[in-house]
């Protein structure tokens, strides 16, 4: 009996060495080869439309993947094209309007500080002098303090991006060079999809290739409804910050809520990198209303998001509503915005394993169980 559990905890230790090397040599190839992967990930969302022009349309598939190729790079080229004329156009539009309310955050910053500052400073100053000397240098010397730490981190913050201004120019020939390898890989990829697909099979076991299989399929299911709850929720936004701005009678709406919907997609800032620095100019310079109105439709879109979410991903990944409630806020409080998108992502991950019985083969490894 002793021997049983020995070998079951060696068993154990094994699996888990398994899984961190496993993980750490994952890291690294993928570190050397991420052109590659990121040809997979494109030929694999790909890979549909391309069967569809093989077999509806009578194309070769080298054809078919040369027409999805051009498709998507014309694609993207026209959607870079939309956006720097619409970012030229805005550009134009605010150095007609930026100017005039420049001047009234001027004119206002000048009532405060004459309203507001200058009195204080006075009642300062006044209770400064009727300090004694040991407390005024006190004083002194943590005003100093502070100024040198805020001089020192302002210094070390113009320092470091004036550093890195040479990596980001150095950075671009790089980009070019894993975008011709990426679109070169894509190419052969997408051609050779069937072929590759066979030939990895034949390198796995049987009961490996039908787990991975499953693990693929389930993986692939939720990564398309995770995909769809996403753009559905950027959607969503973007409709109702459209009909809020329509509303409030903002020019460019339109462009403004698009905007708005694709900044939507970031996990750390999201809609709140516009509407924040929005409301609080518009308080600032005075259009309270208008400020009001920004916050309630600011306040709708977050209501939205986090009520619509779980909801959405539960439904389009067929995840249990309060799991995905649970690893949405787990993800949150372990690694901030960012696990509001790593959370489900897991759970996706782990009820994949589990419905594919990988759990369970590890276990009955472990235990030495023998199947029949």
């Amino acid at each position: 009996m002793p021997n049983q559990y020995v070998h079951r905890s060696l068993r154990f230790l094994f699996v888990i060495f398994v899984i961190i090397a496993g993980l750490a040599s994952l890291y690294y190839v993928s570190t050397l080869t991420y052109p590659f992967l990121i040809a997979l990930a494109i030929s694999f969302f790909i890979n549909p439309i391309v069967d569809v022009l093989e077999k509806k349309a009578k194309m070769p598939r080298v054809l078919a993947v040369i027409v999805v190729l051009i498709f998507l790079l014309a694609l993207v080229a026209g959607l870079v094209t939309l956006l720097v004329a619409e970012i030229v156009t805005g550009t134009q539009y605010l150095a007609t309007v930026v100017p005039s309310h420049f001047q009234k955050l001027v004119v206002y910053m000048e009532q405060f500080v004459a309203s507001q500052i200058i009195p204080l400073y006075n009642q300062l100053a006044t209770l400064f002098k009727n300090l004694d000397t040991s407390q005024q240098d006190t004083i002194m010397a943590n005003i100093q303090s502070v100024g040198t730490k805020i001089a020192t981190t302002v210094g070390q913050f113009i320092q470091n991006i004036l550093q890195n201004i040479p990596s980001i120019i150095g950075w671009l020939p790089n980009f070019a060079t894993i975008f011709i390898f990426s679109l070169l890989a894509t190419f052969f990829i997408s051609k050779d999809w069937y072929r590759l697909k066979s030939l990895f099979q034949k390198l796995l076991p049987n009961k490996v290739q039908t787990s991975s299989t499953k693990v693929f399929t389930e993986l692939k299911k939720a990564l398309f409804g995770f995909l769809k709850a996403q753009a559905t929720l950027i959607s969503i936004t973007t409709l109702i910050v459209l009909v809020g701005l329509l509303v409030l009678r903002v020019e460019y709406a339109i462009t403004i809520a698009l905007i708005i919907g694709i900044v939507d997609i970031l996990p750390y800032l999201g809609t709140g990198l516009v509407f924040v620095p929005w409301i609080v100019y518009a308080a600032i310079s005075g259009d309270t209303h208008f400020a009001i109105g920004l916050g309630v439709l600011y306040i709708v879109v977050l209501v939205q998001r986090q009520v619509m979410e779980p909801k959405l991903l539960s439904t389009n990944i067929g995840l249990d509503p309060l799991a995905t409630l649970i690893a949405l806020f787990v993800g949150f409080k372990l690694i901030g915005f960012l696990g509001l998108i790593v959370g489900p992502v897991l759970l996706v991950i782990g009820r994949t394993l589990h419905h594919a019985g990988v759990f369970q083969d590890i276990w009955h490894f472990i235990v030495g169980k023998k199947e029949a």
